[in-house]
């Protein structure tokens, strides 16, 4: 088996929150466009298929007003476990996001795999992808803290 852990960007988080409400901000357009990218962005999402083949559709709005659009195609879809999705613009990679429930908290792997170790060099050069994934990931950690916390008051 191909080790691809030189030509990806890892990242483990712990949610203290239920497998099924981190599924639901995966997958709920009306909650991925709040939370989805590095900080000071927004999202408008045309089109989201959480499907095996089927297509996610957006576009990024960044904070200096540049918009960024995004097509993904859904390659593995395992309900309240894993979502792999293959970025379809440049640069080209894979994500995948695995979820593990432990109860009333959900552990989550996400890994950007990119074809080459000079495409993810020059993603993190030019995009800052290890930053952005980072800030990606606190704001899904704080949006799912508040959405949790709505949903329980």
């Amino acid at each position: 088996m191909e080790d691809i852990s030189k030509r990806s960007i890892r990242a483990t988080r712990y949610f203290d929150a239920p497998v099924d409400l981190l599924w639901k901000v995966l997958t709920i357009p009306e909650y991925m466009q709040d939370w989805w990218g590095p900080e000071g962005f927004t999202n408008t999402i045309r089109l989201m298929e959480v499907k095996q083949g089927g297509l996610l559709e957006f576009t990024m709005h960044g904070p200096d007003g540049t918009n960024y659009e995004n097509e993904y195609v859904y390659r593995e879809i395992i309900p309240l476990k894993k979502i792999v999705l293959e970025h379809l613009k440049t640069p080209k990679f894979t994500i995948a996001i695995t979820l593990y429930d432990e109860g009333e908290k959900t552990r989550m792997e996400w890994q950007n795999i990119f074809e080459t170790v000079p495409e993810l060099k020059q993603a993190v050069e030019a995009f800052k992808a290890d930053v952005g994934l980072e800030q990606n990931l606190n704001r899904l950690t704080s949006y799912t803290y508040n959405l949790k916390a709505k949903t329980t008051a």
